[in-house]
């Protein structure tokens, strides 16, 4: 047929569709290039749907080759054309796709705007299916040249978007459709091949079809989580990682490939860095997931999917369950969101708990790199507490040389059959841990002590309380469960003369500094230590709070002496004589400077450098001169 000499039809979009267009055309979307977005993924289903015709229909079997999406920009005419070679349209088509679309639905879509807009959101939008008119957010008007695999020839549609439309027949060669804008002139660098570039690999670099700009094809990365895991393999994961995290030549520590079809459709791949930058003084990360639909990226730092404690893992959920808004950036229904988030953070568990089983010394990576950021988790979320703490991992005095470490369940699987708590010991390094008095009967006992050096440790113990039924203690606390036997010790009176004479100098000579001085039933070897009144802070948590703040107030603690040390013994064979009431004083003085200085800090310096040097003087005039 002829169709030069035809005029073109004329059509008036319904009034609720004119203003669909006018709220369209003003910043509608938060970014503008989405636009191009939404016209390459209509081009990407047109070319999926002639790919199912090819597939079903033996006559257009040969369509299927070549399939691909062409964008080109016109510096001349300031023109931006989209191009498929994809299904095309047919007459009734373009009226229905291009004229009334969204029908059914611009009512109420103007109606839900309206009542969105008095809190300035315009994101509120459900299923309209109006993605193709954002073009005219980027364009004075807009063509669209088509021509459907079943016709002989073409059709035009030309609309500026101001409330009428038009249809004409065309001489149209090729099956498929090309969307040709007149760009805005605050946009025209859009005909830029580096500005489209970006825009198609911030936002559709996982089409499955090429999308070539000039003669390179920009789309090149491979959607590797839509195959069979199996079919995928470590090098690959490592390329794709390297290209999500823009970590080059590093390999993902592990990754997790996911796809889940039930309740909620999605594919899913997960990869944890070697290294945990923040570790190194970057601050805190916001990762985020990229969140695509049908391969279509929606929100490039989508933090909804994973809770904060799991921030530092890259990747991207694929699902075609998503009821997304017009513009894609906001989700209408977030429980569809919390479903996959529940499904990505049991199988980050599960594949944590193999990872911890099946390869030790990755796992021991993980927990020396993110074990801090996983442990927020115990504080901050109660759901997933207990299971985070079962992936923790500690040093104990089993292995005081640091270098094992063990879990709380490992630890519940060695305890003695009357232990009645799990017992930790916090300190500022290992070494000053080790070298606590408070450890001495645990070790003659043999009773495991968890030792406690990353400071967020302490609150993970106050948030869990318990686990698995034990009660977590601090064993620098007053009111301990000492580990059986008992160790019975007499009382002080008569067990050691002029023990309560050294007790209640002690007192006298430190005052305010404890609010008691008692007998230990705990220490074997060591002159005394500082323990915690009942129910308070332990000592390594009154450090951290003193540090962040440093009006934190003082917590009055316990000396607890040891009768049966040495130096206590003598002593009170001295508090016989009146005349050493001093000296004892001041040993009581020294004792618990000497007790802080073990745990890692000191008290008083400017008093016991003299208070040392003074002993000094006295074990030195002590001694003679004379060769014996």
């Amino acid at each position: 047929m002829s169709t030069s000499v035809q005029e073109p039809e004329q059509f008036t979009f319904r009034a609720e569709i004119t203003q669909l267009l006018h709220l369209l055309a003003h910043s509608l979307y938060q970014s503008r290039e989405i636009a191009l977005r939404e016209l390459i993924s209509n081009a990407s289903d047109a070319l999926d749907k002639m790919r199912f015709v090819a597939l079903t229909n033996e006559a257009y079997r040969d369509a299927a080759e070549g399939l691909k999406i062409t964008l080109e920009g016109r510096d001349d005419s300031r023109d931006l054309v989209v191009r498929d070679n994809g299904i095309g349209m047919t007459h009734d088509e373009l009226v229905e796709n291009l004229g009334t679309i969204a029908r059914s639905g611009s009512l109420e879509f103007l109606k839900s705007l309206g009542e969105a807009r008095d809190k300035a959101d315009l994101s509120l939008i459900g299923q309209f299916g109006v993605g193709f008119y954002s073009s005219f957010m980027l364009a004075d008007h807009v063509t669209v040249r088509t021509r459907s695999y079943r016709d002989d020839h073409g059709w035009e549609w030309r609309s500026d978007g101001t409330g009428r439309f038009e249809i004409r027949p065309i001489d149209k060669q090729d099956r498929g459709t090309e969307v040709i804008l007149h760009l805005k002139e605050d946009v025209k660098d859009l005909t830029k091949d580096y500005r489209l570039k970006g825009v198609v690999r911030t936002y559709s670099r996982f089409i499955p079809h090429p999308i070539t700009i000039g003669e390179e094809v920009v789309n090149d990365v491979r959607p590797i989580w839509v195959e069979p895991k199996a079919q995928v393999t470590n090098e690959q994961h490592a390329q794709f990682y390297q290209h999500l995290a823009h970590r080059a030549d590093e390999k993902p520590l592990w990754h997790l490939h996911l796809a889940v079809d039930s309740p909620i459709q999605f594919r899913s791949v997960l990869y944890c860095p070697r290294t945990n930058l923040e570790r190194l003084g970057f601050g805190r990360t916001e990762h985020g997931l990229n969140l695509l639909a049908r391969r279509v990226l929606v929100q490039s730092d989508c933090r909804e999917l994973l809770p904060d404690f799991l921030r530092f893992l890259y990747g991207l959920v694929d699902s075609e369950d998503l009821p997304l808004n017009v513009s894609r950036e906001t989700l209408q229904d977030n429980t569809v969101i919390r479903r996959i988030r529940n499904a990505l953070v049991k199988a980050v568990f599960d594949r944590l708990e193999k990872l911890a089983t099946d390869d030790p010394d990755a796992f021991r990576t993980f927990g020396e790199q993110f074990g801090p950021i996983l442990k927020e988790g115990v504080i901050a979320d109660v759901e997933h507490r207990e299971r985070i703490a079962s992936l923790l991992r500690f040093a104990s005095s089993r292995d005081e040389s640091g270098k094992e470490t063990t879990s709380l369940k490992d630890y519940l699987s060695r305890m003695q059959a009357d232990q009645k708590a799990i017992y930790y010991l916090g300190g500022p390094d290992l070494s000053a841990i080790r070298k606590s008095p408070n450890l001495e009967i645990f070790r003659r006992r043999g009773v495991e002590v968890l030792f406690l050096t990353d400071p967020i440790d302490e609150f993970v113990m106050a948030s869990l309380g318990r686990f698995d039924g034990k009660d977590l203690k601090s064993i620098d606390a007053a009111d301990v469960d000492l580990p059986s036997p008992k160790i019975e010790t007499p009382p002080a009176e008569s067990g050691l003369a002029g023990f309560s004479r050294v007790l209640e100098l002690f007192r006298s000579a430190l005052g305010d500094r404890v609010t008691e001085v008692r007998e230990s039933k705990r220490l074997t070897d060591a002159p005394c230590c500082l323990v915690n009144a009942a129910g308070g802070f332990s000592t390594q948590m009154q450090r951290i709070l003193r540090q962040a703040n440093r009006d934190f107030p003082a917590v009055g603690r316990i000396l607890e002496v040891n009768p049966d040390a040495p130096l206590i013994r003598r002593l009170a064979e001295l508090s016989a004589n009146p005349a050493n009431d001093s000296f004892i004083s001041t040993c009581g003085l020294q004792l618990w400077s000497n007790a802080l200085a073990l745990e890692g800090s000191l008290a008083d310096p400017e008093e016991m450098v003299p208070r040392v040097q003074e002993f000094m003087e006295q074990a030195a005039a002590a001694r003679s001169s004379i060769i014996q």
